[in-house]
């Protein structure tokens, strides 16, 4: 699932965060936990439980774009910046499989001002592409 070359570095965030996808504190989310690739681009390798299932064995489509959605965020939130969906657009290729290993991508592919243009990809332990994304992200300033 990673290449024994690759260096990764967890990717800080908020310890209290209820964010479905990535808070610790949320007690039903996926918790899912990111890394840093050398090249700026984001990395999860999650095996999202079956409890978010759609048809058996299989995640249910909600959850794959919850998955690519949070990579892209990442990916945005990596360059220090907090941004919030604009503009999302997935291509199912194949169904995603439940309780297996998969690899989540993501990263910033254009920046002007407060957009951000993203992708993300989900990736099976053979390399074979499942889901991808791209998606526009809009920066939000402090209140």
């Amino acid at each position: 699932m990673t290449d024994s070359h690759e260096v990764l570095t967890p990717l800080a965030h908020s310890a209290q965060s209820r964010c479905f996808g990535c808070g610790p504190a949320n007690p039903t989310g996926l918790r899912l936990e990111f890394l840093l690739a050398a090249d700026g681009s984001i990395v999860c390798l999650p095996t999202v439980p079956i409890c978010f299932e759609g048809p058996t064995g299989y995640l249910h489509g909600g959850i794959i774009a919850t998955l690519l959605d949070e990579a892209m965020s990442k990916s945005v939130r990596a360059a220090g910046r907090t941004a919030v969906t604009s503009h999302l657009e997935i291509d199912y290729l194949r169904p995603v499989p439940s309780g297996t290993p998969i690899r989540l991508a993501g990263r910033v592919v254009r920046s002007e001002g407060r957009k951000h243009w993203t992708e993300a990809i989900i990736l099976n332990g053979r390399g074979t592409p499942l889901a991808q994304a791209k998606g526009v992200f809009v920066e939000v300033r402090a209140r």
